[in-house]
């Protein structure tokens, strides 16, 4: 498996009425760039929101690190570190 980021675009008429297209990146698991675009592509808030994809970048390596995925199926929530928490570090 290997880590893929999907830029997806998509107008949302509850910011300033549906005339600025809003972006988000997904991250997901996948063998290869199709099977991302098959799983982002299934995501009710992608249907939802009727999102597009923009771009697909395959994740290989951060800050001169490789990055490897390992199974895991206990899924634990990762922190998130807030804005005042962002500024206190």
């Amino acid at each position: 498996m290997k880590l893929f980021m999907v830029h997806v675009g998509f107008y949302d008429d509850e910011v300033g009425e549906g005339i600025y297209e809003s972006h988000i990146n997904i991250f997901v698991a996948a063998g290869n760039p199709k099977s991302a675009k098959k799983k982002i592509m299934n995501m009710d808030k992608f249907r939802d929101k009727k999102m597009h994809i923009d771009g697909i970048k395959e994740i290989n390596n951060v800050d001169d690190y490789e990055v490897h995925l390992i199974k895991n199926p206990e899924q634990k929530k990762a922190k998130v570190y807030s804005y005042d928490e962002s500024k206190k570090l």
